[in-house]
């Protein structure tokens, strides 16, 4: 029994300090008390605001209404989207290389008025443009390109122009011809 009285003894002599830390804990826990009584009015606060209407019914349509629409902005992303690849494949179809070359076609006309134009789509295939300009008139001439290759024997310029739309994927490039008569 001693040490229950030693125990007995030392809590008399620190009655004040045991009193002093349980007031410490009522107020601590009353402040505690105090927060959450602020905070569960506001929730009901944004309960109330969010319940607002006739009755549940009204914020079950609201609800199922909503869902309509986004199965509907679904349906939509999704021909969007069907929309979108069918435009890539036409895309493919369309001339998307080119390449232009200038040049001289007689000694004795100047200016570069003369050229070669290749329009290619995306397999390599389209047609070469070559247009010569002379004191008589203006001669054009087209030939088919098939990946690439044309089955019909090309000039300088229009190989040049060729070789530029192959190489300059979807860039427009002009150049000159270097002149052969120098």
């Amino acid at each position: 029994m001693n040490s229950l009285d030693n125990v007995i003894n030392v809590m008399n002599n620190n009655m004040a300090y045991i009193v002093s830390g349980m007031a410490l804990m009522i107020l601590i826990l009353l402040i505690l008390l105090i927060i959450n009584m602020v905070k569960i009015s506001k929730m009901k606060k944004k309960y109330n605001s969010f319940m607002q209407g006739k009755d549940a019914k009204s914020l079950e349509d609201t609800l199922l209404k909503r869902l309509d629409e986004v199965d509907v902005l679904k349906e939509d992303a999704k021909v969007a989207s069907n929309n979108i690849k069918a435009l890539q494949e036409n895309l493919k179809l369309a001339y998307q290389k080119i390449g232009i070359v200038k040049y001289d076609a007689f000694k004795e006309m100047g200016g570069k008025l003369s050229f070669s134009v290749a329009l290619l789509d995306d397999n390599n295939d389209g047609f070469i443009i070559n247009a010569m300009h002379s004191r008589e008139g203006c001669y054009t001439y087209i030939k088919e390109i098939v990946k690439g290759e044309s089955y019909i024997i090309l000039g300088d310029e229009e190989k040049q122009a060729l070789e530029i739309a192959l190489n300059e994927s979807k860039a427009v490039v002009v150049r000159e011809a270097e002149d052969k008569n120098k």
